[in-house]
């Protein structure tokens, strides 16, 4: 049974997704164009079913949307899709409200969760989610994919939890890239859980951890001063990346101290 969001101010009714005896289909778009005035306007903020979006204070010239879910989901056979672009000197900060929590379903079907940014010429986008949680017994296809130009500006926060207190986690897959210019910048996938590779959870994989994340970084000062590889802790790790990048990877106990680690690279080498 899914589960509706706290009560709270009573926003217009959003349009019903488009639900299949497989599941739930849903699109949230974000369209942020700077307003010339040195601020940045929202002439489109749309959210579907389960993904209801907030206007939120911003920093500076930011726009500041949240993502509130309006109902239990992702469930097997589920498929959410959040779009985002920044047009020209846009700067777009995305966050949720709450984790997300990955759930079977009663058909035994993957869900899928697609994520797409598109950053214009001199545009900034911080898209910071709350952690992704992996239930035991889901099975969740993420991808997250992002297109800048040249100029353009991406911190990206990426957090995931195998499963709750206690529990082993459900199948998660998960593939980011990005590319710079219509070059590719960052190709990488990951499979934990059931069904995943062998290995996931060995020495050379997770070695028990149940918390993992990463921060990117794309920012064009790095071309002038980039950053330098270097070792965050035990299990953490700076990586500068062909281009003006820096991927840090993180494993952790628990999801405090994973988010502890990250917000201090993002200190370092964010904005």
């Amino acid at each position: 049974m899914r589960t509706p969001a706290p009560p709270g101010p009573v926003p217009p009714a959003p349009p019903e997704p488009a639900t299949t005896p497989a599941g739930v289909r849903a699109t949230a778009r974000i369209a942020a164009v700077a307003d010339g005035r040195g601020a940045t306007a929202l002439p489109l903020l749309a959210g579907e079913g389960p993904l209801a979006l907030r206007r939120t204070r911003g920093t500076g010239a930011e726009a500041g949307v949240m993502l509130v879910g309006a109902m239990s989901a992702p469930l097997g056979g589920d498929h959410l899709t959040v779009e985002a672009s920044a047009g020209p000197g846009a700067r777009l900060a995305l966050a949720s409200a709450a984790a997300t929590l990955a759930l079977p379903g009663r058909g035994g079907e993957p869900a899928r969760y697609d994520v797409r940014l598109t950053l214009a010429e001199d545009s900034a986008v911080r898209w910071m989610p709350e952690p992704l949680v992996s239930v035991r017994g889901s099975d969740l296809r993420v991808r997250t994919r992002a297109e800048l130009a040249p100029t353009a500006r991406l911190l990206l926060r990426e957090e995931q939890v195998l499963g709750r207190s206690g529990e082993e986690p459900g199948l998660l897959r998960s593939r980011l890239t990005v590319t710079r210019g219509g070059i590719p910048l960052l190709d990488q996938e990951l499979a934990c859980g059931p069904g995943a590779p062998g290995g996931w959870d060995g020495p050379a994989g997770l070695a028990g951890h149940r918390t993992l994340g990463q921060l990117l970084v794309v920012d064009p000062a790095f071309t002038a001063s980039p950053p330098t590889a270097a070792v965050l802790g035990e299990f953490a790790a700076v990586t500068p990346l062909a281009g003006p990048a820096v991927l840090v990877t993180a494993l952790a106990p628990d999801a405090l101290r994973l988010r502890e680690v990250l917000d201090a690279a993002c200190r370092t080498y964010g904005w």
